[in-house]
């Protein structure tokens, strides 16, 4: 963990990951509906957060309401006055929308699942259990990171029933992006943007020069 964002107690860490778990959601609902529809809904959503985000920093009333309802779960740059921060929320949302636009399906699903997921309980492991640090994150909450991508993958290669060219992309994939996430603050990415976008691209990469190779094709098994 950074400085900026071990703030807040670890009993509101856990309830802020309890509500990042609940993003869950959107790669469920998203897999149930057509591809445009969820895009569109996900793109009001993202409105909406981004308006309240403002509203916060710039109309008092507001920002009153919302640090009394969820001010104890907020990072000390998302409370910042004098220069404007999107919440966590808001960058989800963004990371949800680009994530499921750019990227094929399957990818765009897995990569924004590990972000919920790994992200998660890379936090609250590496801030309860990591020492020895690893570039801004630590040892134990990037090795964490990586085995719970690797979870992920396999649980979505399981569903849809995919060829094993996908878990070995997807190995490849838990570990660039578990580095990634480690180095977002000097990369100066917010990690919501890091996570999904280097798992995706790199799964996409790969997954194509596998295909090309003539080896078995996961990037189109979702329409």
């Amino acid at each position: 963990m950074t400085a900026t964002k071990s703030q807040i107690t670890y009993s509101n860490e856990l309830a802020r990951k309890g509500i990042h778990l609940a993003s869950l959601l959107i790669p469920i609902i998203y897999l149930q509906v057509e591809h445009w529809t969820g895009i569109g809904i996900l793109v009001g959503m993202t409105v909406v957060s981004v308006l309240i985000d403002s509203l916060m920093h710039y109309h008092e009333p507001t920002r009153k309401v919302m640090l009394n309802a969820v001010g104890s779960l907020m990072r000390t740059h998302e409370l910042r006055q004098d220069r404007f921060h999107l919440t966590g929320a808001s960058w989800v949302l963004i990371a949800a929308t680009l994530t499921f636009l750019v990227f094929p399906a399957v990818i765009g699903v897995t990569a924004f699942t590990v972000l919920i997921v790994s992200d998660t309980f890379a936090a609250l492991v590496g801030r309860r259990y990591g020492v020895r640090p690893f570039i801004d994150k630590s040892v134990v909450g990037t090795i964490t990171f990586i085995i719970t991508a690797m979870v992920v993958v396999c649980v979505y290669g399981a569903i849809f029933a995919l060829p094993w060219t996908f878990y070995a992309v997807g190995l490849v994939a838990s570990i660039f992006s578990g580095v990634a996430e480690a180095a977002s603050t000097r990369l100066r990415l917010d990690d919501n943007i890091s996570t999904p976008f280097s798992f995706a691209i790199t799964m996409w990469l790969l997954g194509a020069i596998l295909v090309a190779s003539g080896l078995p094709d996961f990037i189109h098994a979702l329409p």
